[in-house]
């Protein structure tokens, strides 16, 4: 059990005499029944929360809020137990912290794993009456080994998951030779309300198996062809036929995977490994599921909406784009790769994109491809979905050279490069580059082209020397007229000052993050120039999230404070300014200026990374000032250990 927070000061017979009892109500909670802890007095009630389990907050949860008791400090605390004092928690309301509790705990205790709040607890949350309460609480599972107490003595659970989980995970570690992993699979995709599907597909067999009727109109021949087999064909030959069907071009590039021996016809005979069986989904339904449960008849084809594939190599990549241009039903697609992209694999993405495209049933509006070789490729891909209304990409160049031929580059451009480009139906843009040196033509070209635009994020962007990035800015002020939320990040932008002066005066952005993109370094008066900064920020009444992460503000901070003086103060409501290497002192000047200019709103701050055991008593006076006005987001700092991050910011 955690620790009771003590209230009040009591002498130690009183203390000892209470936590007897209130240990006592815990332990005997389900003999004296809920109304025997509700009928107590209010005070006493909130004494005995820490001591309650989770599955009895749950219980009593419902029944506190109706007499004006919140337990969220009691979730909060169970959340730190479990991840430990230093990881930040940022949750406002019972139910979120709650959702997270169940989440970390159900995943621990169904699969067994080890975690010292679990271990601690193991006696109250190995039990089918929490594993039940939490499973009310989740909507993600993740599939791994082993999973056979689905199919036996939890059943009843995996009844109660097939209506409450909308997205499957599943890992790598997963066998496909296991019938009883591929029968939960179908119970949830096929019978349940699943639509989100994230898989770990370092080999094709199972990927081919999952895609397979759950959305593409496209059929592998061999899978089919065993499906239907009247033979009721081994696991292992068909998903050798899987394996064998799904060779291309790209399949000399990669070591072939290694094939299972797959075999099983029930968990029994599935453990000793006898017997075959098929991969078909109905004939596991049929032998997993008894007559009068809900698998009975014909089984219904589930629809995956939401696919991710992680640590895609060249033979799963190739029957992802096998099934591509008929997946009709797909709306988000997120691809990562094993390694960079090669640019014939990404070519044969962006025909398969353009072949769903041409489709008046597509539905694929959001779009996630890692790692790209060069950016080039990212107006290739919104050419060839011109759907897409958001994407996301990681862009990675390999030191020793570019992986693509100007052969390949020319043919991706259908169109002629005088012709006006089509205006693109982008609402929002997240690029992530890793490169030496950034074309900033192509990002703007395409923020040109975006007008509709209200979410970007760019990461990484470095420009030849002598060059700016006063042009992208100056593209966002005058084509991207609707952006809401603005991120930068890792870039050099202490030259562009004028530019930011001039987006803020001419936007409407809500959310604004600048981290990491040295904005002090070139400023020869800081704080003057911070002083314009805040004064251009205070003009945007829409404005509610701000970061300036990573900017060596230092003793600078003080200026932000200004944020909230005068008869029009700003209206952000979150203020991230860690690892800025502040000052126990500089906080102080900062908590004392923050309390002449109280913010409307109460204010999320954060202040993670910075050097507070530099005066320990310091910072956490300056902590104390600004608790009346702040939700603070602190973590542990230890100077020694975080030398690195201070030389970054320097």
């Amino acid at each position: 059990m955690r620790a009771a927070r003590r209230t009040r000061t009591t002498t130690p017979k009183e203390l000892c005499l209470k936590e007897i009892c209130f240990q006592a109500v815990s332990r005997h909670h389900a003999a004296l029944g809920s109304e025997a802890v509700l009928d107590l007095p209010t005070p006493l009630i909130k004494d005995l929360l820490p001591h309650l389990t989770v599955c009895q907050l749950d219980e009593l949860q419902p029944n506190l809020n109706q007499r004006g008791i919140s337990t969220l400090s009691e979730w909060i605390g169970v959340l730190q137990d479990i991840c430990g004092p230093n990881h930040v928690i940022d949750f406002h309301t019972e139910e979120e912290a709650k959702n997270e509790v169940m989440r970390n705990l159900f995943t621990l205790v169904f699969y067994g794993f080890s975690n010292s709040f679990v271990n601690r607890n193991i006696t109250n949350l190995n039990t089918p009456s929490f594993l039940w309460a939490a499973a009310k609480c989740i909507k993600q599972f993740f599939l791994t080994m082993p999973v056979e107490s689905l199919i036996t003595e939890r059943r009843p659970l995996l009844n109660l998951l097939e209506k409450r989980i909308v997205s499957v995970t599943v890992t790598q570690r997963i066998d496909p030779s296991k019938r009883t992993a591929l029968y939960v699979l179908h119970r949830l995709l096929d019978h349940g309300v699943a639509k989100k599907l994230v898989v770990h597909a370092q080999c094709p067999k199972m990927l081919s198996w999952i895609l397979h009727g759950r959305g593409s109109q496209y059929e592998n021949p061999e899978l089919k062809k065993l499906l239907h087999s009247k033979k009721a064909s081994c696991i292992s030959e068909a998903f050798s036929a899987i394996g064998a069907g799904c060779s291309s071009d790209l399949d000399d590039e990669v070591a072939p995977c290694k094939r299972s021996k797959l075999d099983s016809v029930s968990v029994e005979e599935e453990a000793s490994g006898k017997a075959n069986s098929t991969v078909d989904p109905q004939v596991l339904c049929q032998t997993f599921t008894p007559c009068d449960g809900p698998s009975a008849g014909s089984c219904p084809s589930g629809q995956i909406e939401s696919l991710e594939i992680r640590q895609c190599r060249p033979n799963s990549f190739s029957v992802l784009t096998a099934a591509l241009p008929t997946f009709f039903c797909l709306r988000s697609l997120t691809l990562h790769s094993f390694s960079i992209l090669l640019d014939k694999m990404v070519l044969r993405l962006a025909r398969a994109l353009k072949q769903l495209s041409e489709s008046t049933c597509s539905s694929l509006t959001e779009l996630s491809i890692s790692v790209l070789p060069y950016i080039r490729l990212v107006e290739v891909l919104l050419d060839a979905s011109p759907n897409v209304t958001s994407l996301h990409v990681d862009i990675e160049t390999v030191t020793w050279g570019p992986l693509f031929s100007p052969h390949h580059l020319r043919t991706a451009e259908s169109h002629d490069m005088s012709e006006k480009k089509a205006e693109l139906p982008l609402e929002k843009l997240v690029v992530k580059v890793a490169e030496l040196q950034t074309d900033l033509s192509y990002v703007t070209s395409v923020l040109t082209r975006s007008p509709r635009l209200t979410s970007l994020h760019l990461a990484g962007m470095r420009l030849p020397t002598g060059s700016s990035q006063s042009q992208l800015l100056t593209t966002l002020s005058e084509s991207n007229a609707l952006l809401r939320s603005l991120t930068l990040e890792d870039m050099q932008l202490s030259d562009c000052l004028p530019e930011i002066l001039n987006l803020l005066r001419n936007c409407k952005l809500e959310e604004l993050r600048l981290n990491d993109c040295r904005l002090l370094e070139k400023w020869s008066d800081k704080e003057e120039s911070l002083q314009q900064l805040v004064a251009a920020l205070k003009t945007l009444p829409s404005l509610h999230t701000l970061s300036l992460s990573q900017n060596r503000l230092v003793k600078n901070v003080c200026v932000l404070a200004e944020l909230f003086s005068g008869s029009s103060p700003s209206s952000v409501k979150r203020l991230d300014i860690s690892s800025n290497f502040i000052q126990p002192a500089d906080l102080m000047e900062f908590a004392e200026r923050l309390r002449t200019h109280h913010p409307p709103h109460r204010l999320t701050l954060d202040l993670r990374k910075n050097p507070g055991d530099r005066d320990p008593d310091t910072w956490n006076a300056a902590l104390k000032r600004l608790r009346p006005f702040c939700v603070l987001l602190i973590e542990g700092w230890n100077s020694t250990d975080t030398m690195a991050d201070h030389i970054s910011n320097m």
